[in-house]
Formats: structure tokens, C-alpha cells, sequence
């Protein structure tokens, strides 16, 4: 089968693909012939190896990652955080799935994988879940790193009717998914953005926006319940902007303490949410699975918004 294999850190040219032997699945594991991926910011952050610290933290990172290229973490060097597709075998013990169901599944505690015609993985893989009914594949594919970051995080939190959220980043991947969250739950929702996006954010719901490049949000004196960092990026005192029992969430910190156990559940609300039409998937771009280079070209420029598909032909 086909792969995208990331050998070494570097630029998008280093992205290349090979053949390797396509999967078995053996008795609790299901073969999923996928058929769309994503751009994850998340796969960009690997290739480049575009981690934060000082010269201790990058060690233990290349000791993590892999000292020339992301093979320690991702298995055969395969990145791709997202994937869709079809279950075409399964194991003699799986319970779960049959051949023909269509799933989507975050493949972050698996070793990756979503850049290949085929994935196996457990039936009781965390982050693996049945695809929802009103998507395509390509759409589906864009939910579960994002979505389960999103999703994990606003529900560390009791965000009520009434409540004031504010999500600074409310135009990137985990911002458009949360803004819409939060809305569902029925809170006010301001969001944090440029000019440029105000249109997008507000068709989400929010219910105000500020443009984060004309001024900062924490110096205009409104206080909120919650304020969500989505995208890492504020520099501000975020404290002013929070009530006295107010909480601060942050896209990099608070997802460490999301439970993996919980992926797959997880994954199954959203696909509930989506089939109620409370969540849908933005897409700024798709691209072919032979314009992979290209596609991360894109998401290194900084200028995505919400998500990035691609979609896989198979050789076969």
C-alpha cells in the first residue's frame, strides 16, 4: 500500500511516499481502507519539529520524536493525526465493527498512521468511533484531533446557560469547533480573530468579535466566565479579562489533562452533536493525496483557517 513517510525533520519537500506492506489485522483489530485525511497543524508541528523550550527540552523531544525525523512516535514514519474511511476486514474477536461500517478516528494514541491507504487499529482503540451519517469522508476527516482537543477541554469545565465564553484564536481549527461548542451549551460567546474573519466566526455563533490585531481584549473591561486560549498565542494579562470564580483554559496546556481514555467517547458526542446539526466541520481548503506537499505548504503559512481535508485515491 501507500504511504507518506516523514524520514526527517524539515520542510514540506521532505514528505514522500513509498510502498510498504499493508496491514493484517489480527483478532481484536479492524482494517480501515481510508479514504480522506487532514492537514493537522499538529503533523506540520512534527515535520518541522517546531517544539517550544530551551536546549534540555529539544534534546528530550528528539529523544521522544526521533532524533533525525518523527520515527520513534510515529510508527514506520507515518504522520497523519486524522483519518475516515471503511472497515474492509476484521478480526475473528472483534464484536464491535463489521466490514462496511464507516468510522473516523483521532489516530494520535496510535502511532499515527492517517497518511496511508490503510489503518488497522484495536476495536477498543481510544479515539475511534462510528463516522457521523450526514458527512462525507473528507469532512469527517477533519474532526477528531481537533474536535476531541476542543470538546476535551470545554468539558473540564461547567459552562452553563448565561455564561460569557471568550475564545481568542476563534477562527483555527480548535476555535471554530469550540465556539460552536459553547454556543450549543448555550453560552454568550465572543471570539477573538481578525477583521478579515468576522464573517466566519459569526456565522458559528459567536454572538460578538473582536479583532485581536486593533486591540486587546483583556483592556476593554468586560469579564468573562471562561476564557479559551485556543491557538496558544496570547501574550496579554488574560487575568483582567476573568471574573473572580472565572477559568482559563489553553489549546497546549489543557490538553495534556484531557483523559485519552476518554477519546472514543469523546468522539462519539461529537458525532452526536453533528447529526443534530449543533456542530459542523469548516474547511478552508482541500487538497488530493498527491498534493500532500502542497497541503502543508498551506498550513505553514499560517493563514488556515478552521481545517484543512485531503482526500486519498487508492492504487488498488
Amino acid at each position: 500500500m501507500k504511504v507518506v513517510v516523514c524520514t526527517k525533520y524539515g520542510p514540506p519537500e521532505v514528505l514522500e511516499f513509498k510502498e510498504i506492506e499493508k496491514p493484517i489485522p489480527k483478532g481484536n483489530e479492524v482494517l480501515i481502507k481510508i479514504h480522506a485525511t487532514s492537514g493537522h497543524i499538529g503533523d506540520s508541528r512534527m515535520r518541522r519539529f517546531d517544539i517550544p523550550g530551551g536546549f534540555i527540552i529539544q534534546i528530550l523531544a528528539r529523544l521522544m520524536l526521533g532524533l533525525k525525523g518523527p520515527s520513534r512516535i510515529a510508527k514506520n514514519s507515518v504522520l497523519g493525526i486524522d483519518l475516515a474511511g471503511e472497515i474492509v476486514e476484521v478480526g475473528n474477536d472483534v464484536t464491535r465493527f463489521k466490514v462496511g461500517d464507516q468510522v473516523f478516528a483521532s489516530t494520535f494514541y496510535t502511532g499515527f498512521g492517517g497518511y496511508a491507504e490503510y489503518k488497522s487499529m484495536t476495536e477498543d482503540a481510544k479515539g475511534l468511533a462510528f463516522k457521523p451519517s450526514n458527512l462525507t469522508y473528507e469532512d469527517a476527516a477533519v474532526i477528531p484531533g481537533g474536535g476531541i482537543t476542543a470538546w476535551g477541554i470545554i468539558k473540564m469545565v461547567n459552562i452553563q446557560k448565561g455564561h460569557k465564553v471568550l475564545i481568542y484564536g476563534a477562527s483555527g481549527s480548535v476555535g471554530t469547533f469550540a465556539v460552536q461548542m459553547v454556543k450549543a451549551l448555550g453560552a454568550e460567546v465572543t471570539g477573538v480573530c481578525s477583521s478579515s474573519n468576522f464573517e466566519l466566526v459569526s456565522s458559528l455563533g459567536a454572538d460578538k468579535v473582536i479583532d485581536y490585531t486593533q486591540e486587546d481584549f483583556s483592556e476593554k473591561g468586560e469579564t468573562y466566565d471562561v476564557v479559551f486560549d485556543a491557538v496558544d498565542k496570547y501574550k496579554g494579562n488574560y487575568k483582567k479579562a476573568l471574573k473572580s470564580t472565572g477559568v482559563y483554559l489553553n489549546v497546549d496546556k489543557s490538553s495534556d489533562k484531557i483523559d485519552s481514555k476518554n477519546a472514543s467517547s469523546l468522539l462519539t458526542d461529537l458525532k452526536e452533536l453533528i447529526e443534530q446539526e449543533k456542530l459542523k466541520p469548516v474547511i478552508d481548503k482541500r487538497f488530493s493525496w498527491s498534493e500532500i506537499v502542497e497541503a502543508h505548504r498551506y498550513i505553514d503559512s499560517g493563514r488556515k483557517k478552521g481545517n484543512v481535508s485531503i482526500s486519498i485515491v487508492h492504487s488498488d
